[in-house]
């Protein structure tokens, strides 16, 4: 009977390896490579930084010298939206734009003064004028591009050549035209600002000369009349002197409502008639002459006159009567001229005297003038809207409904005093009171899987999840069912011992007795019987051994 070939009782990983078919051994080195490149995969990725934006809005050849400066520096970037964006690493996006900005980086397409700083040997004094002014210009861009509200800007200065002669001078003029980001405007007062940064960095250069257009060419600076182009001419800052007033009164309105009513529940509307014109009015006035002694004299003409005919002999009778002067004239002072006879007797009849008084008085006159201010309210007219009110029942339910007539009343009257009502001036003021449409927003039905938050979160776990799953893939596909092949059954020594431990009850066997020495059965007569027993009474068992035994030696 041929012996079987001797099994080794613990068989090493070499000598499973080696007992394994080409198929096998192919399938194993495939399993843990690629169990290995997708855990490698898994912690690349796990460890890739997250991209953020370095620079954006780049000109070309701002774009070309950052790329440039990067390749050298050795920091990885990428290029997004079409190119227009550069992208590095987000935990060296600030280490990246200070070191670039220590190196001039991005100088921009805007050059400023710095242009001053190339001037060539042999320039001309036109060559400079030119260089100066776009040095200029460039600093007055930057300067307006730094507001929020706008994207980019241009600045266009008219500088003429300066003579000897002052009255040949020609002023300085500007044009900027200025490109606003989406959804922002400039108010009054940014305009303002900037015609006057242009106008005060020229010499010489007036506000008024200063011109400010938008992207699509809309004049947004008022020409040097006062006058923009709106509609009927009105002034710009009239318009929003009546805007301001129509905004104060609709607030006081508000103010005045919103705590009886809610807040939501009133919408209210004011309109101002103002009147921007301006009259001036001279009146000019004369009164009746007062009496002499009040008034005050502006000239006065004595004339007297005297004719003599015949002989010169003195007349009259001699005394001190005839020695004395004549009185002061009696006459009215409007009244015709009285004739003077001689002091002390009657006039001769050779001879006249005549003597002519004329005084002139001031007239009384009032001059007065009345000028009329602007801005004055003519018409106030108020528009306001009330919602129905909620009532709530005993039960809890709450329903809509309209306000009555003493509280539509009492609310009108509010409205009236708060704008200051002048039924002589013409206000009006109309309160009604009507529900409120509800605007129901209708949320579109977007699947669970297309919401925003969940396809975040998709993005965030894919290459974790992907890299769990193909990893458990590929070591429960390959590895697993190869290392499964190496495994080798038992030896038989080793089952059967495992067969004799399932029987821990089984009784040991007795050694024949002998009255005259004890007996000591060895430990080849013990497992013989043991194999004996269980052959007994476990022949499944023992025959499941033996064929495992002969599957050995075939293999073997």
């Amino acid at each position: 009977m041929a012996t079987a070939p001797a099994i080794p009782v613990n068989p090493t990983l070499t000598q499973r390896l080696a007992a394994m078919d080409q198929g096998q051994k192919l399938r194993l080195a495939l399993g843990l490579a690629l169990f290995v490149a997708v855990a490698i995969a898994g912690l690349v990725m796990g460890r890739q930084a997250e991209w953020r934006v370095l620079y954006a809005n780049l000109n070309d050849k701002d774009g070309g010298a950052i790329i440039a400066q990067l390749s050298q520096m050795n920091i990885p970037y990428k290029h997004a939206d079409g190119g227009n964006a550069i992208l590095v690493a987000a935990d060296k996006v600030h280490d990246t734009r200070l070191r670039l900005a220590s190196q001039g980086l991005p100088k921009g397409s805007v050059a400023g003064f710095e242009l001053m700083e190339a001037n060539r040997f042999g320039m001309t004094q036109f060559q400079e004028r030119l260089t100066f002014q776009r040095g200029l210009e460039g600093e007055l861009t930057r300067s307006i591009q730094a507001l929020s509200s706008v994207q980019s800007a241009r600045v266009h200065l008219a500088l003429p050549n300066q003579n000897g002669f002052f009255r040949e001078q020609q002023k300085p003029s500007a044009s900027v035209l200025v490109s606003l980001n989406a959804g922002r405007s400039l108010d009054r007062s940014q305009l303002a600002g900037i015609v006057h940064l242009v106008a005060s960095s020229v010499p010489e250069m007036k506000p008024e000369a200063v011109s400010v257009l938008d992207e699509t060419g809309k004049l947004l600076s008022a020409p040097a009349d006062g006058m923009n182009g709106l509609a009927g001419g009105a002034d710009a800052q009239q318009l929003q002197y009546v805007q301001q007033i129509e905004q104060m009164y609709r607030q006081r309105v508000l103010d005045i409502l919103e705590p009886v009513v809610g807040r939501n529940n009133v919408k209210a509307q004011v309109t101002a008639e103002v009147d921007f014109s301006q009259t001036e009015q001279t009146s000019e006035s004369h009164r009746p002459n007062q009496t002499p002694e009040s008034g005050a004299v502006r000239s006065q003409q004595v004339v007297e006159s005297t004719n003599t005919t015949g002989s010169s002999t003195p007349s009259g009778v001699p005394g001190a009567t005839t020695n004395q002067p004549p009185g002061p004239a009696a006459a009215p002072v409007n009244g015709p001229a009285q004739t003077l006879a001689a002091a002390g007797g009657n006039a001769s009849s050779n001879g006249s005297s005549k003597r002519e008084s004329i005084i002139n008085y001031e007239v009384d006159k009032t001059i007065k003038v009345v000028r009329a201010g602007s801005g004055a309210i003519k018409r106030l007219s108020a528009a306001v809207v009330i919602n129905h009110q909620a009532v709530t029942d005993a039960k809890g339910k709450s329903t809509a409904q309209p306000l009555s007539e003493q509280q539509l009343a009492k609310m009108t009257a509010l409205v009236r005093e708060t704008i200051g009502y002048n039924q002589e001036r013409g206000d009006s003021v109309n309160l009604m009171n009507a529900p409120f449409a509800e605007d129901k927003v209708v949320m579109p039905d977007v699947p669970f899987w297309r919401q925003p938050e969940v396809q975040e979160l998709s993005r965030s776990l894919a290459w974790p999840l992907g890299t769990v799953l193909l990893g458990a893939l590929v070591l429960f596909g390959l590895i697993r069912p190869a290392m499964k092949s190496v495994q080798r059954p038992a030896p038989a020594r080793q089952q059967l011992e495992a067969v004799v431990a399932e029987e821990p009850d089984r009784p040991q066997l007795a050694a024949p007795e002998r009255r005259d020495e004890p007996a000591v059965p060895t430990s080849g007569e013990l497992a013989l019987a043991d194999a004996r027993k269980l052959t007994r009474e476990n022949p499944a068992a023992v025959a499941s051994i033996v064929k495992t035994w002969i599957n050995g030696e075939a293999a073997a």
